[in-house]
């Protein structure tokens, strides 16, 4: 007797997509059936005509809450995943106080884990450089580590302790301490010195226009920081991650050293193959995100780079601000707060690429979910539908259609989303199961705050002494 029987539905996995009926019990994938094999289950749901696909597992995902609640909350924003079929968030350490050291990452593991409706793992901050922090940290729990090679922002300094490296020295020594726990260290790479440069230059201009801020953060300043970090990674021998890749020279850039042998991905987000500056013109401070949004050829570049593996995952980079925030640096771009949310079209904005022929079904599924949980040490228990997997499925329907429209999303963010706003993606997200347990389903919240559950990382082993 199974607790769920899922009949009739296709079914990406591992091994190809094939029409196969999905039993689930004990929050797991009990087996794989062929389509009418005999069986029984205390509840039987009939998905004729859909697709069955692993959760998508977004790797990059703020909320920074408890504070600033009217940005959003735990539970808002993973209510969001629960929507778009984000069964798994990573959760960066953007946090009143950071997230970088063990008591912090146990204290947003305990709030995580009574309002999240999908599970979660955090990232820690290694950058108060303290060897103990950072090993306490991967025995709480974190699933990776996450740097910024820039300032903190000005007046949130408190968020951004451990997190903001600038200087080369802490840039090569996080990158040595997290080498030796095997862990990935994620880093948003953009070259504080060359940031500085032409933000200076843009700024004796006196303009404060939307595209003062594509200026002042120009392709260069994202590839050159690439380059050196993983220059200096060539003898730190990390596992490093590059975030939002943005441009085609990034991307070109992350090839060259992926050559070399090292251990080195990179991932880039939906509003960057689905956008250029052209939205920022037309949206204004709602699309003031960090990297910038780039010109047609770098989006091309991106979408050449995920088929060609150079790139192994889209993520969100979900950052949600409130409509106030957004308004009131609307006539000056340099006050804008950087971040837009995006986790409710994540998944829809894969399958639509795959109805317009620039991925497979299958590229899709590996980019939103196979690839991330490989990478971090969660396959095949998660990012995967298999016998034995976390019963973390989604169910689609490729022939529907959505169309984004920002008052019914649930994010709290939900009137910044401005980029998405009157979108149409060739795809429906019909039903999203966490652990066996439908949180989502024809477009309503049926599950609870707690559905979702703490995801640790598989422990490897010191690499380095």
């Amino acid at each position: 007797m199974f607790d769920l029987l899922i009949r009739g539905g296709t079914v990406v996995t591992p091994y190809g997509t094939h029409p196969l009926d999905v039993a689930l019990a004990a929050g797991r994938v009990a087996a794989l059936l062929e389509p009418g094999t005999p069986a029984e289950a205390n509840v039987t749901l009939d998905v004729h005509g859909k697709h069955i696909l692993p959760g998508a597992i977004d790797i990059h995902f703020h909320v920074r809450a408890p504070a600033y609640p009217e940005r959003g909350t735990v539970a808002s924003e993973t209510r969001a995943a629960a929507a778009g079929g984000v069964t798994t968030v990573f959760e960066m350490p953007i946090s009143k106080p950071c997230c970088a050291t063990p008591a912090v990452v146990r204290s947003r593991r305990e709030l995580f884990g009574r309002e999240a409706y999908v599970n979660f793992a955090l990232y820690g901050a290694p950058g108060t450089l303290q060897e103990d922090d950072v090993r306490g940290m991967v025995d709480e729990g974190v699933v990776g580590f996450k740097i910024f090679m820039t300032e903190a922002p000005k007046g949130r300094a408190d968020e951004f302790v451990g997190l903001c490296l600038p200087d080369e020295g802490g840039q090569y020594e996080a990158l040595r301490l997290v080498a030796k726990t095997g862990k990935v260290l994620v880093v948003h790479a953009e070259s504080d010195e060359l940031l500085n440069h032409f933000s200076a230059l843009v700024k004796r201009t006196g303009r404060n226009d939307p595209a003062t801020h594509g200026e002042s953060r120009p392709p260069v300043v994202e590839a050159v920081a690439i380059a050196k970090l993983l220059s200096m990674n060539q003898a730190a021998r990390a596992k490093v991650h590059i975030a939002h890749v943005s441009s085609a020279a990034a991307a070109e850039t992350l090839r060259l050293y992926q050559g070399s042998g090292m251990d080195v991905s990179g991932e880039t987000c939906p509003h960057y193959l689905l956008f250029t500056e052209e939205d920022l013109a037309r949206v204004g401070s709602y699309a003031k995100i960090n990297p910038p949004l780039r010109q047609k050829g770098d989006r091309d570049a991106l979408w050449e780079a995920l088929r060609d593996g150079t790139l192994m995952a889209v993520a969100t980079d979900h950052s949600p601000f409130t409509q106030a925030e957004k308004e009131r640096a609307k006539t000056d771009i340099w006050a804008a707060p950087p971040g837009a949310p995006g986790v409710e079209e994540l998944l829809l904005g894969m399958l639509d690429a795959v109805h317009k022929g620039r991925l497979t079904l299958e590229q899709a599924v590996a980019l939103v979910s196979t690839n991330g949980a490989q990478r971090f040490g969660l396959y095949p228990r998660k990012g995967a539908v298999l016998p034995g997997s976390d019963a973390d499925l989604v169910i689609v329907d490729l022939a529907a259609e959505t169309t984004i429209r920002k008052e019914t999303l649930q994010t709290e963010a939900r009137l910044c989303d401005l980029l998405y706003d009157g979108l149409t993606f060739k795809a429906k997200v019909d039903t999203t199961l966490v652990g066996g347990k439908v949180v989502f389903d024809q477009g309503v919240i049926v599950g609870r705050a707690g559905d979702g559950q703490f995801v640790r990382a598989h422990e490897p082993k010191e690499v380095v002494s």
